[in-house]
């Protein structure tokens, strides 16, 4: 068997790979599992799109390759999504690329942008096709850890001259995948004036844009001045409409911008199942409908999370975007060492910081995905393995 690549040796383990087995052996076992790892919550995705697929799957024009340009449909109702909610224009069919989940588009960006020794920015904790695209396009990885002291926001200015003059790629995610941070809008406007002066892309991961309590409402990266000029911007319908397995997701850019995703796309996909993009079409159409109702489920999800973890004995901020909580550890109690005895001991799935990278030590995440009554339980039963691990170093 040949050698495999230097590319393939750099990547890291992908914890979320492996913790579908585990969950199958504890449940043969008799152990009552509860799952508040992946973003991937138990709700039903909206009627509309379920309705969407039936009809269009039983077209059999539908069956046929879409290829990078996919179903008109889709790319139109993303404009008017766009459009609507962020009052954003967007030329359907020449700075809209529909993806196959944001995830694929993300990682693929960095095949169009990077050569050897060229530079992409990436924020630790993050979510790891940040890193994989990266790796995989033989680029450099600066890697810049979140500090909750800055509010885990990434400062351009903090960056090492020599790295920032060796910089196309700059990942952004607000708000933010494991932290839940958001970005203040004069925070935006700086990072695309620094990235205009040095002709920076910068890839803005919008996945949560519609994930958000309390009256907060996230910007399209679009919204800040000067931001059509560098940005790349990607949403997914997977966390806002309960499709994480459709598989559907969109980027918006100009044509230039645009343009140079698509041509990667072509060489390593066909397009998505053009059922999915006509019932990703109905799910954004159906957004009045649909998601305030949806965001409410959370909200009570993420409610009853702050309340129980609290209550077990964790520190824990209430987040005003994504499905996530990210929740400190105490001193001497190593995040994987938490995550492990949590799942064996006890049955419940949580990922330690140290999974989004080393810059996520001292710290676990929690995705409220789950009835509050489920969460609630999960949480005495971390409570009870912080209580052991803590008695145990001190």
């Amino acid at each position: 068997m040949p050698p495999r690549s230097s590319r393939y040796a750099r990547l890291p383990e992908y914890l979320l790979a492996s913790i579908p087995q585990k969950k199958r052996e504890l449940a043969a076992r008799g152990v009552d599992v509860i799952d508040l790892g992946a973003g991937d919550a138990d709700l039903a995705p909206p009627a509309e799109a379920v309705a969407a697929l039936e009809r269009a799957a039983r077209d059999p024009a539908m069956s046929r390759y879409g290829f990078g340009a996919g179903l008109p449909a889709y790319r139109e109702a993303v404009s008017r999504f766009m459009q609507r909610r962020f009052a954003v224009s967007a030329d359907p069919m020449r700075e809209v690329v529909p993806l196959i989940g944001s995830k694929e588009g993300i990682a693929h960006l960095a095949l169009a942008y990077l050569d050897e020794g060229d530079v992409a920015i990436i924020p630790e904790p993050g979510y790891l096709a940040y890193l994989g695209g990266t790796l995989l396009a033989e680029g450099s990885a600066h890697v810049v850890a979140l500090d909750p002291r800055a509010n885990f926001l990434i400062e351009l200015d903090d960056v090492p001259s020599d790295v920032l003059a060796r910089t196309k790629l700059l990942y952004l995610n607000y708000p933010n995948n494991p932290t839940a941070a958001i970005a203040p809008r004069d925070y935006l406007e700086r990072v695309v004036r620094q990235c205009r002066e040095r002709d920076i892309l910068l890839a803005y991961d919008n996945a949560y844009s519609e994930l958000a309590f309390d009256g907060y409402r996230p910007p399209s990266i679009f919204e800040i001045p000067g931001a059509r000029d560098v940005a790349i911007e990607f949403h997914s319908l997977s966390k806002t409409y309960n499709m994480t397995g459709w598989r559907c997701g969109w980027a918006v850019a100009r044509p230039e911008i645009a343009s140079v995703l698509a041509k990667v796309k072509s060489f390593v996909d066909t397009g998505a199942f053009m059922a999915v993009q006509a019932a990703g079409a109905a799910a954004l159409d159906a957004w009045e409908h649909f998601v305030p109702g949806n965001v409410r489920t959370f909200a009570e999800r993420r409610d009853a999370a702050v309340d129980a973890f609290r209550a077990a004995g964790f520190a824990c901020e209430t987040p005003r975007a994504t499905m996530y909580l990210w929740i400190p550890l105490p001193a001497g109690v190593p995040s994987a060492v938490f995550a492990e005895r949590l799942l064996n001991d006890e049955g419940v799935v949580v990922l330690p910081g140290s999974s989004f990278g080393a810059g996520g030590e001292g710290f676990f995440r929690v995705s409220f995905i789950t009835s509050p009554a489920r969460i609630g339980e999960a949480a005495g039963r971390a409570g009870r393995v912080l209580e052991s691990l803590e008695a145990a170093v001190a």
